[in-house]
């Protein structure tokens, strides 16, 4: 197995000719700081032994700079494992922060790719849950008071492309036998249309499946289009932003089916938290709350009797909003379900449950948008519900990291940390400009009466830019 010791080289002392290198780029020196104190290496090395053979094969890929590789595509906003490939080839910094010589070919999508699928769920599972355990050893997971939420996500398959369950014929095809049906022989397109926009209910996950990617569903997308899709459902820590844990649904499943699989895995998070923090620091005070979770809050999505009344016997306290009802409902018989209904309602009612809605709406929904956005994840580049889910843990993972170098740095990624250097240069312009038009003010009033100036003329500033690609947070 390629190890993170075995890779140090010493660097070679003469050079026949002058090579261009790089400094590196200041966020990710910090980020490789933050790893290599938290034993980043060390602990993928061992978690991936048992996929290698020690004296069989080539040197393979160290498990560090796979994982450091996934870290890139959320720093960087890329999606596919081709485009980091790509990207890291072309990068002087990032070279460096995958320890790459100049002499030395970087990892390519095939060997990103193999890596991915030689290394099984459990594993990538174990990273998110290691970065989950350096984020709150700094104090920044609480665990008292989670937030779920869902969205989807653009499967990798194509709408035109799926097959029926029954005989696995075309979507035409079968649109063709319905005409026929019907006594039309050779049915044109228009008229296939014509007659399919008259059909209802004909895109039933029942009845339709995709052939490149058996996982994705047809499903309504944000925007309102019909595609194949996924559904990523995060817990999120309402105190401090940081993601406790995320699964990958089937999209057509309800929220009110997924929500105890995530809360579960959510709280078995916390629990290991508390256990760690019992091992490391017995005499100190914990960081974690040591009852584990205790309040949940979502969206009206997941509101129901059944769902309110389940997370009452979890002894969790619920903040779901109601949807609106038609008429009064008929609690015959649900008296449980009535008093764990009415117990919700009064608490999203109160100023602390109002609050709390606020909150699910500003740290769920950033969340979103730094991973699938931003992070470049909202289109699935990949097939299969195990294969998108490692690649999204470690994407995740790489949101966590952020959060810690927002803390020690002032930025969580690279873009955001450019941005503020330029907003720092156009502020010191601005002021600049200020005092001399200050001082230029102040000696017309205290001049001469005689004397005469010569025309000045004013410069209009424009708001600075940087002139480098806003598609890459690295510049070289």
């Amino acid at each position: 197995m390629g190890t993170k010791r075995a890779r140090q080289k010493q660097e070679e002392l003469f050079y026949a000719s002058e090579r261009a290198e790089a400094p590196g780029h200041p966020f990710y020196e910090q980020l490789n700081g933050v790893l290599d104190d938290a034993g980043f290496d060390k602990f993928c090395e061992e978690q991936c032994r048992d996929f290698y053979h020690t004296k069989l094969g080539r040197p393979s890929l160290a498990p560090g700079v796979y994982f450091r590789l996934l870290l890139i595509g959320f720093f960087e906003g890329i999606g596919s494992e081709r485009g980091i490939g790509w990207r890291v080839a072309d990068s002087f910094s990032l070279r460096k922060f995958l320890n790459y010589g100049l002499d030395e070919a970087t990892p390519d999508h095939v060997t990103i790719s193999r890596t991915r699928r030689l290394l099984d769920e459990v594993t990538h599972q174990a990273v998110f849950t290691f970065v989950l355990t350096e984020v709150a050893r700094r104090g920044m997971l609480k665990g008292k008071t989670i937030g779920i939420d869902a969205t989807t996500l653009e499967a990798n398959a194509a709408m035109r492309s799926i097959r029926r369950r029954d005989d696995g014929r075309r979507y035409e095809e079968y649109l063709k036998d319905l005409a026929k049906a019907e006594g039309l022989e050779n049915p044109t397109r228009e008229q296939l249309a014509r007659m399919d926009r008259k059909r209802k209910k004909k895109g039933s996950n029942q009845e339709w499946m995709s052939p490149a990617d058996r996982d994705a569903r047809i499903t309504k997308m944000k925007d309102g289009r019909t595609h194949l899709a996924h559904k990523a459902e995060h817990a999120v820590d309402m105190d401090t932003g940081a993601i406790v844990a995320v699964t990958l649904q089937a999209a057509d499943q309800g929220d009110t089916t997924t929500l105890d699989e995530t809360l579960c895995e959510a709280g078995e998070q916390v629990a290991e938290q508390i256990r760690r923090e019992a091992e490391l620091r017995p005499q100190d005070k914990p960081k974690v709350h040591l009852q584990g979770i205790e309040e949940l809050v979502t969206d009206k999505g997941y509101h129901s009797g059944a769902v309110v009344q389940r997370v009452k016997s979890y002894e969790v306290r619920s903040y779901i909003p109601e949807k609106k009802q038609k008429g009064r409902r008929d609690w015959q018989g649900k008296r449980a379900e009535q008093q764990a209904v009415y117990a919700n309602r009064r608490r999203v009612r109160g100023d602390y449950g109002k609050s709390l809605l606020r909150r699910r709406g500003e740290l769920i929904e950033r969340s979103f948008a730094h991973c699938y956005e931003t992070g470049g994840m909202r289109r699935c580049h990949l097939r299969g519900r195990e294969n998108i889910l490692k690649r999204q843990l470690v994407h995740v993972g790489a949101f966590n990291l952020s959060l810690i170098l927002r803390k020690v740095l002032g930025a969580g990624t690279p873009r955001e940390l450019r941005n503020r250097a330029v907003q720092v240069f156009s502020r010191l312009l601005r002021t600049l400009l200020n005092l001399t038009t200050v001082g230029s003010l102040s000696w017309r009033l205290t001049r001469p009466a005689g004397l005469r100036i010569a025309p000045t003329f004013r410069c209009r500033t424009s708001h600075p830019r940087s002139r480098i690609s806003s598609r890459f947070a690295t510049g070289c």
